[in-house]
């Protein structure tokens, strides 16, 4: 299998601040594929939710729940985020809700709601069994957080607030979170090996994969990979988001068919609004699917 040159690339990080790692390949086909890195572990963060509604879709349609068992989504259970964590009042929603919002709002609370139903042993048995070797599922959303608490040394986040700002650089690179050895993580080519699994329905039953592909469709904030594709072009993505840590996968469509599956991993200094690394990652991946399109 041929491997594209990927200079300007890097180039395309560089000049953003960030190291980049990225994995695109054809999705229905072998041949050339583009490789940035892509076998050097790197942190998930919310990436993994894909895997985490791939296993409930795939219990749903095999009978093991009911998608429209109802869930009462607690005060207390809340992490920070988009979805439920911006809500006043105790929620109640189905599962299949919960797999919306955890993929279409990367919505924390919903996610670990829907890892404490289908177990996190049975997300980590789906990644062996699908081959993605360098994957590894630390936990949910609210164990990264608290990992994050007891590195700061803060018991809340509002006192986490008032301590993360005065981090020295070394101490900030030392957290469990930004550790592929301890936190959620993976490489960019499982993450390919697990889109296109998904779009050839070989990831588990059809619907379970109709359903991935459905809900990664509905996502709603496109400024990363989306961004930089023209509107006849379709893409089905999900970003993740810890401190210096910005991701997106997802599968790129074309008008005569062909597609094409992208993982992109970036790592730099922490802010909330970083402009020009998300433009980095929409760009880096267009590149790479225009390499793989020219080939």
């Amino acid at each position: 299998m041929g491997v594209i040159d990927t200079a300007a690339l890097a180039e395309t990080f560089a000049a953003a601040g960030v190291t980049g790692r990225l994995h695109a390949r054809p999705v229905h086909a072998d041949g050339p594929e583009v490789d940035l890195g892509a076998d050097e572990p790197v942190v998930l963060a919310s990436v993994f939710k894909v895997l985490l509604v791939l296993e409930f879709a795939r219990q749903a349609a095999d009978g093991q729940l009911d998608p429209t068992e109802r869930v009462r989504v607690e005060r207390a259970a809340r992490l920070g985020g988009a979805g439920t964590a911006g809500c006043q009042d105790e929620v109640d929603m189905s599962l299949r809700d919960l797999a919306l919002f955890a993929l279409a709002l990367s919505d924390n609370t919903a996610a670990d709601l829907l890892m404490a139903r289908v177990g996190l042993d049975n997300v980590q048995a789906l990644a062996a069994g699908l081959g993605l070797a360098g994957t590894r599922v630390a936990g949910g959303p609210r164990q990264a957080l608290e990992s994050m608490f007891a590195d700061v040394g803060a018991a809340d986040e509002a006192e986490f607030a008032r301590l993360f700002p005065a981090l020295p650089a070394e101490r900030l690179a030392r957290l469990a979170v930004l550790d592929p050895a301890r936190a959620t993580a993976g490489t960019p080519r499982d993450m390919t090996r697990l889109l296109a699994l998904i779009w050839r329905d070989e990831a588990g039953p059809a619907a379970a994969c109709a359903e991935v592909r459905r809900l990664m469709s509905r996502q709603s904030c496109p400024h990363r990979l989306a961004v930089a594709f023209d509107e006849d072009v379709t893409v089905a993505a999900k970003s993740g988001t810890v401190l210096g840590v910005r991701n997106e996968i997802g599968v790129v469509g074309y008008p005569d068919g062909r597609r094409y599956a992208v993982a992109v991993f970036t790592a730099g200094p922490a802010g909330l609004r970083r402009p020009a690394v998300d433009a980095a990652i929409g760009t880096a991946a267009r590149h790479a699917v225009e390499l793989l399109r020219a080939s």
